[in-house]
């Protein structure tokens, strides 16, 4: 039913894919401040499930080749913008919990090439292998460590200690003084 609602109108899975990409953001920026390493961490288990799940549960269809080796135009069809959107949570909020934007970008990135290994090698899940998959999972996987770097940013700078005084004459110690 909702895939047949959403194939039917491809511009609402655009608004839908920047609403999620928002509400996520919003999310992750919250639970970063709160310090909810629990949530973050509960969160970030979710979004690891839900693509291994939605990538490597059996299917009825019958794969034709090992795996299809193409780089076409990104970001053209619906199937196309759910691989990207799929990681995006993950990237996020592993990122957010480890605060290590470019070893998670990486590790998601890897964790996409696994599973097309595995839909490649195990043609009993009658699902195929696709480099485009595989391409756009870690442009997924890097807007959410983007959004996520962009968060640990700005709460790095927001509690950083002001070396200003509210006078505007600065309180820190020139470098070989003390």
């Amino acid at each position: 039913m909702i895939s047949t609602v959403l194939a039917s109108n491809p511009d609402l899975v655009r608004v839908l894919f920047w609403v999620a990409i928002a509400v996520g953001s919003v999310l992750g920026w919250i639970l970063h401040r709160m310090r909810a390493r629990k949530v973050l961490t509960a969160f970030t288990i979710i979004s690891l499930l839900g693509p291994l799940v939605l990538t490597l549960s059996p299917s009825t269809a019958q794969p034709e080749s090992f795996c299809y080796v193409q780089f076409s135009v990104p970001f053209q069809g619906i199937e196309t913008l759910a691989n990207l959107a799929m990681l995006i949570p993950l990237a996020l909020f592993a990122a957010l919990l480890l605060r290590r934007p470019l070893l998670v970008f990486a590790a998601v990135s890897g964790l996409s090439a696994i599973i097309e290994l595995v839909q490649a090698v195990a043609p009993g899940l009658g699902r195929s292998c696709d480099t485009d998959d595989w391409f756009m999972n870690t442009v997924g996987a890097a807007i959410g460590v983007l959004v996520a770097a962009g968060i640990l940013l700005l709460d790095e700078r927001r509690t950083a200690p002001s070396t200003t005084a509210r006078d505007g004459n600065s309180t820190a110690v020139p470098p070989g003084r003390s």
